[in-house]
């Protein structure tokens, strides 16, 4: 009787990251509660122009007979106003879509920028070292020592009004955070077998951090963003509520609240109300987004 051999075991099939960190964060009901709400935001904010009422930004449509009036009045144009008006008599339903399509769109850009900026300088000062890694890391030592409010208060009094002024003031004080990360980051992957190939391949210096060491330090950098377009969303708002963000013909949502401030002890509360509660979901939804992300991306900082 001769023995048949048996066939080997087919291998396991293993779970592709992206799976594995869908899965993962698909475990915190919170988190994706967050990203449900942030992806109804974006969707609202980008079909403003067909989502809403009215075109807040044209003056022909505007009445100033229409201001202040309570949510469920309606206009002597039929129009209803289902969260009131505001001083200037637009329908604040209308002003918040436009509004948070500025804020959304000020807090990605400009954590956009920063993250490519201070990911490539980060990168370079682990990768040359020397004089060039001293002297980009003592540059985000000495910003890091100052408040971000401070800086951009600074830069905003010098630049002046506007969205773009604003996304500049942002990535001014925020690249640093991303620098400084990369660069800890690039420090663990430098010394890898995978570079050490690169290197002696001949590999070019910049296809050798954007094609090789970036991808390997992106998790955290991501979780950063993440965090980031919150952080930049709240200091738009701040800068703009203290008269240095975006302009009034264009508000954010941190201007609507400025401009409503004036009406709160009269007893007009919606103009400034409403945008403040519709800035906060964003903020926490975002967080709780960014939170999951991190303990996804970093095991060793779960909770």
């Amino acid at each position: 009787m001769t023995d048949t051999a048996l066939p080997d075991a087919a291998p396991a099939p293993t779970e592709s990251p992206f799976r594995r960190i869908v899965s993962e964060f698909a475990e915190s009901k919170l988190a994706v509660f967050g990203l449900v709400v942030l992806a109804v935001f974006l969707a609202a904010a980008l079909l403003a122009p067909w989502l809403a009422p009215q075109n807040p930004y044209d003056l022909a449509v505007l009445d100033i007979l229409d201001a202040r009036l309570p949510p469920g009045e309606t206009s002597g144009t039929g129009l209803v106003f289902w969260l009131g008006s505001d001083g200037q008599g637009r329908d604040m339903l209308s002003a918040m879509l436009y509004g948070l399509r500025i804020s959304l769109f000020v807090g990605v850009t400009a954590v956009s920028a920063a993250l490519a900026i201070g990911a490539f300088a980060g990168l370079l000062a682990a990768y040359v070292g020397g004089r060039v890694e001293t002297l980009i890391m003592r540059t985000v030592d000495i910003q890091l020592s100052f408040p971000a409010i401070l800086l951009a208060l600074i830069l905003l009094s010098l630049l002046g009004n506007g969205v773009d002024k604003v996304i500049i003031a942002l990535v001014a004080v925020q690249w640093a955070y991303f620098a400084r990360a990369a660069r800890g980051a690039a420090l663990v992957e430098r010394n890898r077998e995978y570079v050490e190939a690169a290197r002696c391949l001949g590999l070019s210096r910049s296809r050798l951090l954007l094609r090789h060491l970036l991808p390997n330090c992106l998790p955290p950098l991501i979780v950063i963003a993440t965090v980031d377009i919150a952080r930049s969303i709240t200091l738009e708002a701040t800068l703009s509520f203290l008269g240095l963000g975006v302009p009034v013909t264009e508000p954010s949502l941190g201007m609507l609240i400025a401009n409503g401030f004036d009406y709160m002890l009269s007893g007009v509360y919606w103009i400034a109300v409403f945008p403040g509660v519709l800035l906060t979901i964003v903020i926490v939804a975002i967080n709780l987004v960014g939170d999951q992300l991190r303990d996804v991306l970093n095991p060793r900082l779960k909770r």
